[in-house]
């Protein structure tokens, strides 16, 4: 699913210039559930960006289901992303003047499919995350665990085959995070391929690898089973 090699991300402000992530290699299979740790500032979020193609690297390969990326256009990633990638976001990042029906077909607005078809996979992947009767709500109408389980739906409406998580339960309590949880090893289960940004232990230890970055290098990449 995803092959790195190499991959290096530097970032210049005038004449300084930082290494936010240096010479990674990494494999995720289709399929496996990857948490991602380390401390503050050690190149989590960046790395993530590069996965979800919403950043290019400085240097290195990126293989995404056996495509080279790393030198793709905007457009042309673009293009990669929809249908293949899903996120969530720690902050949700949903349009409050959007409907939950409508924050969710976002995902599909740009495809191929009908809006007959459209209508038909919110209203199926809303009734699966227990939202149904949230259809015609705003974002401000809900709970925060309800508005990150809308965000789910958002990123899983297109069937992407990779789904990134940044913090997913960064803005929840334990009660709503729990359930984040839970629907993401559901989704895993059956098929996902789940990378996901923790800074909770507890949270990092319900998936099947772990992969822990210092200064923008892997420190330590083991199944979890080995962790414990």
């Amino acid at each position: 699913m995803i092959d790195l090699s190499q991959l290096t991300k530097r970032h210049r402000a005038g004449d300084v210039e930082t290494t936010a992530l240096d010479a990674i290699d990494l494999q995720i299979e289709a399929g496996e559930y990857v948490a991602i740790t380390g401390p503050s500032g050690c190149g989590k979020s960046t790395l993530l960006g590069l996965l979800g193609l919403l950043d290019k690297p400085s240097s290195g390969v990126y293989r995404l289901q056996g495509e080279d990326v790393a030198g793709k256009t905007p457009r042309e990633l673009a293009a990669i992303r929809r249908g293949r990638i899903g996120f969530v976001f720690q902050s949700f990042n949903l349009v409050d003047e959007l409907t939950v029906q409508d924050n969710v077909q976002l995902a599909l607005r740009y495809g191929s499919m009908p809006e007959k078809g459209q209508r038909a996979r919110v209203a199926e992947v809303l009734e699966r995350l227990g939202l149904a009767h949230r259809a015609a709500h705003h974002p401000s109408q809900l709970s925060g665990g309800q508005q990150q389980r809308v965000a789910i739906a958002r990123a899983i409406a297109a069937r992407p085959a990779l789904l990134l998580a940044d913090e997913p339960t960064g803005n929840l309590d334990s009660a709503h995070g729990q359930e984040v949880m839970r629907l993401l090893r559901e989704l895993n289960d059956e098929g996902t391929t789940l990378v996901m940004v923790t800074h909770s232990a507890e949270h990092a230890a319900l998936a099947s690898r772990n992969v822990r970055l210092l200064d923008g290098r892997v420190l330590v990449d083991a199944l979890a089973e080995q962790l414990a």
